[in-house]
């Protein structure tokens, strides 16, 4: 038995408060609710779940009118969600971050535009491609800048840790554009600095 007057007080509060978010067992991830609104569409964001997985919950509504409510499990945690107009055709589109669990915090976006009919569209995140791929090893962020979606992350370089990356940083842009079957975030240019 070790007694508790032989570890140091900072262990001692690191370990309380992994206890207290639920780091000792099963975790919960931290439950995520935002409203956003734009151009008279107006999106509720929950997501809310126990260890690795969360239920993401979208509500949206136009001048008060509901649309059909998307439900679906996704395998991380909701840490942010922004509104904007990435296409300027008059209808809001949503973004949502998610970040998995692990060392590489590999980012991901589940994202709809709003019809006019009043439901929302699913938009497809095309994968980056071999040139802006190289050295990605996680740890995203995104921001919906003037009218791209933007990603950054840090570039690893062989025999980089995953703590230590020494390529500098990535930043890739997307524009949303028509597919075939929905709309697409596609990747239309990088710049490494």
């Amino acid at each position: 038995m070790i007694a508790l007057h032989s570890i140091p007080a900072r262990v001692l509060r690191l370990a309380a408060g992994a206890a207290a978010i639920g780091l000792g067992g099963l975790a919960l991830a931290a439950p995520f609710s935002r409203t956003l609104s734009l151009q008279g569409v107006t999106y509720t964001v929950e997501a809310k779940g126990e260890g690795s997985m969360q239920q993401l919950t979208v509500l949206a509504r136009r001048n008060g009118k509901p649309f059909a409510t998307v439900k679906e499990e996704i395998e991380g945690r909701v840490i942010g969600a922004e509104v904007e107009d990435l296409n300027s055709d008059g209808q809001p589109d949503l973004f949502v971050y998610v970040q998995s669990a692990g060392s590489g915090s590999f980012g991901s976006v589940r994202a709809w535009t709003s019809s006019r009919a009043g439901s929302l569209l699913p938009i497809h995140m095309q994968e980056m491609g071999p040139r802006e791929a190289t050295g990605y090893m996680g740890h995203d962020q995104y921001a919906v800048v003037e009218t791209s979606l933007v990603r950054r992350f840090p570039v690893y370089r062989p025999g980089d840790s995953n703590s230590r990356p020494t390529g500098g940083t990535r930043q890739v842009s997307y524009k949303l554009v028509p597919g075939e079957a929905m709309w697409q975030l596609k990747p239309v240019g990088s710049t490494t600095y």
